[in-house]
């Protein structure tokens, strides 16, 4: 189960899941989904490794905003997970 985290000025939402054990170690999956003209662009960050997969549609500059995001908002993050 995701649940909501944040929403962007830009409409982007962010979700993360509950803490879970993946690869024998304790992480949050964390989602991004924008909307766009005719679908979405999104991503999947494992926290809290930064591992980035499924990119699709966003810039290397836009992953990185998310990823500096993320970075001040780790605790809360985790926290709530």
């Amino acid at each position: 189960m995701l649940y909501p985290f944040m929403t962007l000025n830009d409409e982007t939402e962010i979700v993360h899941s509950e803490s879970m054990t993946k690869d024998g170690k304790e992480q949050v999956k964390v989602c991004i989904e924008k909307p766009v003209m005719n679908g979405f662009q999104s991503a999947v960050c494992w926290l809290p490794d930064y591992k980035w997969e499924e990119v699709q549609g966003f810039s290397p500059e836009e992953i990185q905003s998310f990823q500096e995001l993320l970075e001040t908002n780790l605790n809360a993050l985790l926290l709530n997970s």
